[in-house]
């Protein structure tokens, strides 16, 4: 399917392709046509895009700001070292499951693109280590929000730069990062306020420690958080935590975050603090599950 909008007042263009076959030749041929194009998705079912294809639209499309090249399994570092020189602009890129791009094209990429705000790079085993995010935290201040989900070279020294280098992160998944421990979220507690949701599922290097430490932030930052916002303290902070699988993690700790953080959830429906498969957190519950079952218990019961 292909997608195109333009309009005389209009110099945004947005252009899809979900093609079965020939995505590579059709890419070629209509990039020369759409310059001022600034939204790119080209999620693929199956690999068709190759390196030639991305090196075209880096030649002619200089205004493109988002890019989706998702299970694009054929591209070499070619293509970041194309998408380095040709999108000064960019402030999203989508490379998650490109297995083949190293950290060195990925180090470079950062280097001209200090613009990138969103960054997902999951499944991107051979680029995102800690010399690629070392290079993040160095060259992307503005950055947001990273996905670095079953990165298994990711590693504390990694986050830690990320964390110095880019204070404004408001998401971020290391769903699978089995190598960081409690010192990464420390460094993201202490760095970067902002942080809104955070993914830690399967990382069982993760203790109380780390719990602790987002606790004692919040606290911390609480009397200049509370001036400055003028009442919408409880807008701030933790607004969705993943610690699925992270079994060295006591009741306490999370309790004690809970209470901290009141936009994370336990109760049904409102899931934002996940916890599957840690069983000995299941005395855990967020304040509003806590009033929910003292009301409940407070309604007295029909004699028989």
């Amino acid at each position: 399917m292909l997608f195109a909008r333009d309009s005389p007042i209009c110099v945004s263009l947005v252009l899809f392709f979900r093609c079965k076959n020939n995505m590579n030749n059709l890419v070629l041929s209509l990039a020369p046509k759409f310059t001022k194009l600034q939204t790119l998705v080209l999620r693929q079912d199956k690999p068709q895009l190759e390196d030639n294809a991305v090196e075209t639209i880096a030649s002619y499309c200089h205004d493109l700001q988002d890019l989706d090249l998702s299970k694009s399994f054929k591209l070499s570092d070619l293509s970041l070292y194309a998408l380095a020189h040709g999108f000064p602009n960019l402030t999203k890129l989508n490379i998650s499951g490109c297995t083949a791009f190293s950290d060195v094209s990925l180090e470079y990429l950062t280097e001209f693109c200090r613009k990138l705000k969103i960054l997902n790079l999951c499944g991107c085993v051979n680029g995102a280590t800690d010399r690629a995010l070392q290079a993040i935290g160095r060259n992307c201040s503005q950055l947001q929000s990273l996905n670095l989900g079953w990165c298994e070279n990711v590693s504390d020294v990694g986050v830690m730069s990320l964390a110095y280098g880019c204070p404004d992160i408001r998401t971020l998944d290391l769903c699978g990062c089995v190598c960081i421990t409690d010192d990464s979220v420390i460094a993201l507690a202490n760095r970067c306020p902002h942080l809104r949701s955070l993914c830690l599922y399967y990382c069982r290097n993760i203790t109380d420690r780390a719990m602790y430490s987002l606790v004692h932030n919040r606290v911390k930052n609480k009397p200049a958080m509370w001036e400055s916002m003028k009442g919408r303290y409880d807008e701030e902070g933790l607004k969705s935590l993943n610690i699925s699988q992270c079994t060295a993690i006591t009741p306490p700790a999370v309790q004690a975050l809970c209470d901290s953080f009141p936009a994370l959830h336990t109760c049904s429906g409102r899931h934002s603090l996940v916890m599957s498969g840690c069983w000995n957190l299941t005395s855990v519950h967020c304040a509003c599950a806590v009033q929910a079952h003292h009301t409940a218990s407070s309604i007295p019961h029909p004699a028989h």
